[in-house]
């Protein structure tokens, strides 16, 4: 077991060595942390305000309305807002790629100017009258950066080859998965040279000019586990001391969270989860393991937790292919849970198609039939201050019922305000006896808009996939 002293002295010299700018090769960086991580005491974090009880929805620009322009999203923006969002989260809004692209469109992700705005959805001036109007309904913006390729056809290629990733033979190569050594098949892309300290420089200036001219709120950033940690102690120390910013990280790295790098991180783990309860390879108890071995790692920020976005409609298949008669209750789970809950651009419709990746394919709207659920859930978000985004929030507590295997209850309280969920996690209906005394009182049951008052050892009937959410507020 390492000292923590030696622990101590090595994250020093680690962010030390990133405020400097001194290089660190693509391998050295990218050794896993989490010992270091979860000794160290939790890194202070220039955290906006604004962010504490915040909501955030994902828009795929591409795909939102029938256009697929910028001009007919914007008719959605007050819709959005009375759902109860609060940040906006932009696919890739840069050009694309035309060079060895994937389908007929090409992916966002293969990004060919990081300062321009894909013509497709209109003009870099439109954009920045759309982050004016959201900002004057009281909502956030931060788009999606990909830091760790570009497309082919991105200026760099040409004007900076030694900015890439070569091959034994000099040729810009695809990225690679550093675990395995072999491509990811991510062909469209070029791979970045992080050991290059000027292409890192024009990286961040990039990134200034959408905080500075663009008044951007943040960024999501791209296979953030995929580059080195070093380069985040850099953006870390220049972002940060603009203002306070929103910084999410596509990435379950505890030295994400904890060197105070990033605001928000990715719950995989916790999709994981829970997809295999709703498979029924795993039970609804699991979900307290899952909770303490996480607390374990991750000692500053939260995590982003989510039944569904672009990589998981696209790629594994909608909700109710994944999670079936269990969507909404792990929705609910998803919204009430420590961190920061995600709403997929469609989810309020409800999205049943798995959407084109390459190609348009627009989302159906339908009559926006699961609104009400959603904005029920974003709304007791903003009220109940248990509900509140990491420890702005008060942390999960496990109620223990009679049948743990079959249904997952929780409290949380921050202050005076408490929430008590309930949740089968089960395709069979339950009888649920809640264990203790701490959940005692009157309730109200936010989706019944009811009173509910429960006494010691209180027993309750859950249907299959059944959820109660109880506030005292």
């Amino acid at each position: 077991m390492m000292k923590i002293g030696k622990v101590f002295a090595m994250i020093a010299t680690i962010l030390w060595l990133g405020a400097c700018g001194e290089p660190t090769t693509k391998d050295e960086a990218r050794t896993d942390k989490a010992e270091e991580a979860t000794l160290a005491a939790p890194a202070a974090v220039n955290f906006p305000e604004w962010a504490k009880n915040a909501t955030i929805y994902e828009v795929n620009l591409r795909q939102f309305t029938p256009e697929g322009t910028l001009a007919a999203f914007r008719a959605h923006l007050p819709r959005i807002k009375d759902l109860g969002m609060d940040i906006l989260w932009f696919m890739p809004i840069h050009p694309i790629s035309k060079a060895k692209q994937k389908g007929p469109l090409g992916s966002p992700y293969a990004v060919a100017d990081y300062r321009g705005f894909n013509p497709e959805y209109g003009t870099l001036e439109e954009f920045k009258a759309t982050i004016d109007e959201i900002h004057s309904l009281g909502m956030k913006v931060i788009i999606d950066w990909v830091p760790n390729h570009t497309g082919w056809d991105h200026p760099w290629i040409t004007e900076h080859p030694d900015w890439y990733t070569k091959d034994a033979d000099g040729n810009i190569t695809d990225p690679i998965n550093y675990e395995t050594g072999e491509p990811w098949g991510w062909t469209d892309v070029a791979d970045l040279n992080y050991d290059n300290q000027d292409m890192r420089r024009a990286m961040l200036d990039d990134l200034k000019f959408w905080v500075n001219d663009m008044a951007l709120d943040g960024f999501r950033f791209d296979v953030a586990h995929g580059v080195p940690d070093d380069f985040w102690d850099q953006v870390k120390a220049e972002l940060y001391s603009i203002r306070p910013l929103f910084l999410l990280a596509e990435s379950e790295t505890p030295y994400h969270a904890n060197s105070g790098a990033f605001i928000a991180t990715y719950a995989w783990k916790f999709k994981d989860v829970t997809n295999e309860i709703a498979a029924g390879d795993r039970k609804a108890g699991d979900l307290q393991a899952y909770l303490e071995e996480d607390r374990s790692k991750f000692k500053a920020g939260f995590h982003m937790y989510f039944t569904t976005n672009h990589d998981e409609n696209s790629w594994q298949g909608t909700v109710f292919e994944r999670l079936g008669d269990g969507h909404k209750a792990f929705a609910v789970l998803a919204a009430t849970f420590d961190g920061m809950p995600l709403l997929y651009g469609g989810q309020e419709a409800p999205l049943k198609k798995r959407l084109e990746f390459f190609e348009r394919d627009p989302i159906d709207w339908n009559d926006y039939e699961y609104t009400a659920f959603y904005k029920t859930l974003m709304n007791l978000k903003h009220q109940n201050q248990a509900l509140w985004n990491g420890s702005y929030g008060g942390e999960p507590v496990r109620i223990n019922t009679t049948n743990n295997d079959a249904v997952f209850a929780f409290s949380r309280q921050k202050n005076d305000d408490k929430v008590l969920v309930i949740l089968n996690l089960s395709a069979e209906p339950q009888v649920v006896k809640l264990e203790g005394e701490d959940y005692e009182g009157e309730y109200n049951n936010v989706f019944a808009g009811t009173t509910t008052t429960l006494t010691q050892d209180a027993e309750l009937t859950l249907n299959a996939w059944d959820y109660l959410v109880l506030s005292n507020r």
